[in-house]
């Protein structure tokens, strides 16, 4: 059913949350107390996302197979770098079904996504253009024309803001199919008709590199993995992770695992009882053995210590519901 609205999400962890419930499944590391605003808009058989975040972090996605979905940072923030690839003003990301990459920011930014219905994306694509769209085998990036991008832009931009503003426009099945019959024009025209920036077999062979290391730490959420386990692990040499994880995270790979494992601790002290959680007990839960270690390591990272983390303990809010 046709509609529309906006969150503002205190924290990551309810943001994951919001973006898990429109199908985007999103894991956040990031060292400062992130916020975010998420505006979606529901048509008929697509929907729109605008992502809004107020801190540099480095974001591991997961997109749902069963939609054709494309991307594109918004030009008035810092530009995201998707797969290691720093992105320009006007690019889209056509991506593959079931996509999971990186997305890295340097501050504060705004990106969007669309999602649509395979079929009739597909069906539209070619009475308008006599060419089927489906989606790549591997995610590409696309360089439209100035004009194509910013109208896809204009259009995506102005449903967003009838989201916000006027939600209950958007339930009118008419209004609706009319937001729909200009942006899959717009969006048909873009996808058809841009310049493919070519990238490489190397830089495919590293993607799948940094989606075996995401692999391995879901696999392990409380062991702590040294480079060569993490290298067997993967089955890549040590040049090769280190080198992929410069360039798609902006940091080593252990040190990122390390994070993954110090924001889990973080998200049990955060939902924990002041009086009943030993922070001991804790760490030591997600391999922790050296309290004194993990709590240099815990302050460095996030600002504060674990025990002020726990003085705080509350479940995390979400405001602007």
């Amino acid at each position: 059913m046709p509609g529309g609205g906006t969150r503002t999400f205190l924290g990551p962890e309810p943001y994951e949350a919001g973006l898990h419930q429109s199908g985007i499944e999103c894991i956040l590391t990031c060292t400062a107390e992130l916020n975010a605003r998420l505006t979606w808009v529901e048509l008929h058989h697509s929907q729109l996302f605008r992502c809004e975040e107020d801190r540099p972090r480095i974001g591991y996605l997961s997109l749902a197979p069963g939609w054709t979905c494309t991307s594109f940072p918004d030009n008035s923030g810092a530009l995201p770098r998707w797969r290691g690839t720093e992105f320009k003003a006007g690019d889209i990301l056509f991506h593959s079904r079931g996509d999971r990459l990186h997305q890295t920011t340097s501050g504060p930014s705004r990106w969007s996504l669309i999602t649509f219905d395979p079929v009739e994306l597909d069906i539209y694509a070619r009475a308008l253009f006599d060419t089927p769209l489906p989606a790549p085998e591997e995610g590409r990036v696309l360089r439209p024309s100035g004009r194509d991008a910013a109208r896809l832009r204009r259009l995506h931009a102005q449903a967003g803001r009838l989201a916000e503003t006027k939600p209950k426009i958007l339930s009118h099945p008419e209004v609706a199919r009319a937001i729909e019959q200009d942006l899959t024009f717009a969006l048909a025209t873009c996808l058809t008709q841009a310049k493919v920036i070519e990238q490489g077999t190397a830089h495919r062979r590293h993607s799948l590199v940094m989606v075996g290391l995401e692999e391995v730490l879901a696999r392990n959420p409380g062991r702590p993995l040294h480079m060569a386990q993490l290298c067997e692990l993967i089955g890549v040499k040590e040049r090769t992770l280190q080198s992929c994880c410069a360039a798609f995270l902006g940091l080593g790979p252990t040190r990122y695992a390390l994070r993954r494992r110090l924001k889990q601790v973080r998200i049990a002290l955060r939902d924990g009882d002041a009086d009943g959680t030993s922070i001991g007990e804790l760490a030591q839960g997600y391999g922790f053995t050296q309290l004194g270690r993990f709590a240099r390591a815990y302050r460095e990272t996030f600002g504060e210590s674990p025990s002020a983390t726990l003085q705080r303990a509350s479940k995390p809010r979400v405001a602007g519901q």
